[in-house]
């Protein structure tokens, strides 16, 4: 069975390149546009790896990280943004992020860190695996 990701994305047109990309790859995606949506989904059908913009529209990314660890949400969480500042780093893994990645990214780089990321805790992420 494929790995399922998470990808919360309020962009469209980066939700949709990522979502095909890794659909190439041979995950199961699903895709939340907001962080409301991002909550019920993770909590309803938990995913293996999340992938998730800080700046949404309603709760920021930073927010539902911190409400995912709080809940015991214990997945992976890759965060996907344009500030590059250390402090906006810093946050993002204070907040209970594994990884954080600053857009623009290249696909490629983005597919290593999901590959990644899980096996440091231990467990593979890749599809079938």
């Amino acid at each position: 069975m494929a790995e399922r990701v998470l990808v919360v994305e309020d962009e469209a047109r980066i939700a949709s390149f990522i979502s095909r990309g890794l659909r190439l790859e041979g995950y199961q995606v699903e895709v939340a546009p907001d962080g409301e949506t991002a909550l019920d989904k993770a909590f309803s059908h938990p995913p293996d790896l999340i992938l998730l913009d800080v700046m949404l529209p309603d709760i920021d990314g930073l927010e539902v990280c911190r409400q995912l660890r709080l809940a015991g949400v214990d997945e992976p969480v890759l965060m996907l943004t344009a500030r590059d500042a250390i402090p906006d780093r810093v946050a993002g893994l204070d907040a209970g992020a594994d990884d954080y990645l600053v857009k623009p990214f290249a696909f490629d780089e983005l597919l290593a860190r999901v590959t990644g990321s899980p096996r440091r805790r231990g467990r593979g992420c890749r599809p079938g695996a």
